[in-house]
């Protein structure tokens, strides 16, 4: 038996919480010492009297593979001669109390396949990438300036075969990569994957942070599934939890049978509303094995981006019935984004963030958290609660609809409908309508309409695409067969024409992010709930008038005033016969009139469908006359972008 252990650097930088390839350190390794080849095992684990490398290979018994401990820094290491890859093990630890519990590997690269708990010895190593030319092109675009539409999945719900096995990471390959393309999104975000013992948590009470669940197969079939995302054009987001962590025996929660990943206080320690335990933030450990393990799912999957779970819960924390700033969280995060984006400056880190934190999404060195986006909360449930009211109470909520235009460019947003909204008795987008079953489908085509036109980044939740009717079932996969029903079929068409028309139209993304690319053209229109604005462009050509009716009633010669374009076309209508509408579409090419209206110079008149969006582009030449009496041609404008 032979004694291994980290480098006295490696033990430095990883108290200090600066060392950001910990997995490297940590978990267990195959290794050649001396000539001899073996498995090389290392744990953190500050307050215990004995660690013991037990398993399937010693009949877990670990008299023989006690580890010995460096220098009272807490670190444990061991060398077994032997190349145990695909064992399974665990630590044995005997506690300052005398008691002995069985952990997994925190740093380990695979586990058991649920309800069984053992670490699995995994080489991460070998998988044969293909996406180069993915990541070449990645780094040549901008996403602040291109569409971005992002389509969450439970990949153990979304669909299922015999309706109750789950499909492997290989078979969604081949299943969920082309409904996703059918779609025109941008990006699959998948709920956490990290390994967790509790179907029901959806991965965000995990056990096993480098090792992504056994459920739907290895790592390398994960790779597999993330290689053929990038090879078909598809970025992959990973829902990620470093605020908190579940308190199963095997994982985490008191690892040494003392307060050790989490905080020594109890009153900041205990996270009593989803019954786990929070990360403590200022320990140099934990960041290191936090930020360690954001830069090893860039580097051995290839993920494209985090959806940070849960930051007002870190940013704040509630001591004594006040809430407080976790200063701790601040510096983390802070630190996180900037080592996430030295590595790879094209990632997406997207906070989920429900608080009023200012400069979320604004550069650390200018006093900012250092995302580059931010899930908008505020408009989700400002339009929700808005949609949800009943048509004739709309005006009274008018502000609803108005307020988010208000602060949408001081961060970067992301317009979500996530799962959060379509469970819990909460009921689906679908059923959040108010109204009969037309009126419901129509007003969720207006919805979908709103949130391609709205300033932001988009986000649905899977189901949302063809109506799911009821929220979502964790246990079950969508209800497809909604399909065969001719409503919900023609919604589902209408959700990929619209997604196709968002991705072509520059005006719906471009200038997301700056003012210069969003103006309204009337809303205060409170007592008929119509609001009209305009989308923009870099080019002054490419705009949009956008028209909303958030009420049944039909407007027939509806006045709105519009830049002084000749002529306009309907170019989308949610009304139309093929979408479930009645088909109260502008057919024909609309004149302009040459009479100002809604502060613009021109106005034209129109029909307004009931619960119905319209999209009008301009013929592309401006009126107006040269000097030598030749129509005026649109003039380009470059405006500069605002980045991270």
């Amino acid at each position: 038996m032979i004694v291994t252990h980290p480098t006295d650097y490696e033990v430095h930088l990883f108290h200090e919480g600066s060392l950001y390839e910990s997995y490297n350190v940590f978990g267990a390794h195959p290794e050649t010492q001396k000539g001899v080849k073996g498995t090389r095992f290392s744990v953190w684990a500050p307050h215990a009297i004995e660690v013991e490398v037990v398993g399937n290979f010693n009949n877990w018994e670990g008299s023989n593979h006690g580890m010995t401990k460096l220098n009272d820094e807490g670190i444990w290491s061991l060398f077994i001669p032997a190349l145990l890859e695909n064992e399974i093990y665990k630590y044995q630890i005997k506690t300052i109390t005398g008691k002995t519990s069985l952990k997994s590997d925190p740093y380990a690269f695979y586990s058991e396949v649920r309800p069984h708990t053992a670490s699995v010895i995994y080489n991460i190593e070998g998988y044969d990438w293909k996406d180069q030319n993915w990541f070449k092109n990645k780094k040549k675009k901008s996403a602040y300036e291109e569409p971005l539409a992002f389509y969450e999945v439970h990949l153990g719900s979304w669909k299922k075969k015999d309706g109750e096995k789950f499909y492997t990471y290989r078979e969604l390959a081949d299943e969920l990569i082309p409904y996703v393309l059918e779609h025109h999104f941008t990006h699959i975000e998948m709920m956490p994957l990290v390994e967790h013992p509790y179907d029901r948590s959806w991965g965000y009470q995990g056990t096993g942070y480098y090792s992504p669940t056994s459920r739907y197969g290895t790592p390398h079939d994960l790779m597999y599934f993330i290689d053929q995302c990038h090879l078909s054009g598809i970025g992959v987001i990973l829902d990620w939890v470093p605020g908190h962590f579940c308190k199963d025996a095997h994982g985490l929660y008191m690892f040494d049978g003392r307060p050790t990943y989490e905080y020594q206080d109890v009153s900041v320690r205990e996270n009593e509303v989803w019954g786990t335990a929070n990360f403590d933030l200022g320990k140099g450990e934990v960041k290191s094995f936090l930020i360690s393990n954001a830069l090893f799912w860039m580097k051995y999957y290839h993920i494209d981006g985090f959806r940070v779970d849960a930051v007002a819960n870190m940013l704040y924390w509630n001591t004594g019935g006040t809430s407080q700033k976790n200063e701790y969280a601040v510096s983390f995060l802070r630190k996180l984004n900037e080592m996430v984006f030295d590595a790879d400056p094209s990632v997406l880190m997207i906070a989920e963030d429900s608080t009023d934190w200012p400069f979320v999404t604004g550069p650390t060195y200018e006093g900012g958290l250092g995302f580059n986006y931010k899930w908008n909360m505020g408009w989700m449930n400002d339009i929700l609660k808005y949609m949800e009211s009943e048509p004739r109470n709309r005006k009274y909520l008018h502000d609803k609809v108005t307020f988010s235009l208000m602060y949408t460019y001081s961060e970067n947003f992301v317009l979500p409908f996530s799962h959060d909204e379509v469970v819990h008795g909460k009921k689906s987008l679908l059923n959040k309508m108010p109204g009969d079953y037309w009126q419901k489908f129509a007003q969720l085509r207006l919805l979908y309409g709103y949130l391609i036109t709205h300033p932001g980044k988009k986000l649905l939740f899977m189901g949302g695409e063809f109506g799911q009717f009821d929220e979502w079932k964790d246990l079950e996969d969508l209800d497809w067969e909604l399909q065969d029903f001719e409503m919900h079929r023609v919604l589902h068409e209408y959700f990929k024409e619209l997604m196709k028309l968002y991705k072509r139209t520059k005006a719906l993304w471009e200038l997301d992010h700056l003012n210069e690319g969003f103006e309204w053209i009337d809303a205060n229109n409170k007592d008929q709930s119509i609001f009209s604005f305009i989308r923009k462009g870099k080019k002054e050509s490419d705009i949009l008038i956008i028209v909303c009716n958030f009420r049944e009633v039909v407007y027939e010669n509806f006045k709105v005033g519009v830049p002084a374009f000749s002529y306009y076309n309907e170019i989308f209508n949610s009304d139309g016969i093929q979408y479930g509408g009645t088909g109260k579409i502008n057919k024909m090419k609309i004149k302009t009139i040459e009479k100002p209206f809604h502060n613009q110079t021109c106005h034209l008149e129109m029909t307004i469908p009931p619960f119905g969006i319209s999209f009008l582009r301009p013929v592309k030449t401006r009126k107006g006359n040269n000097s030598n009496g030749t129509e005026k041609k649109v003039r380009s404008h470059v405006t500069s972008r605002r980045t991270r």
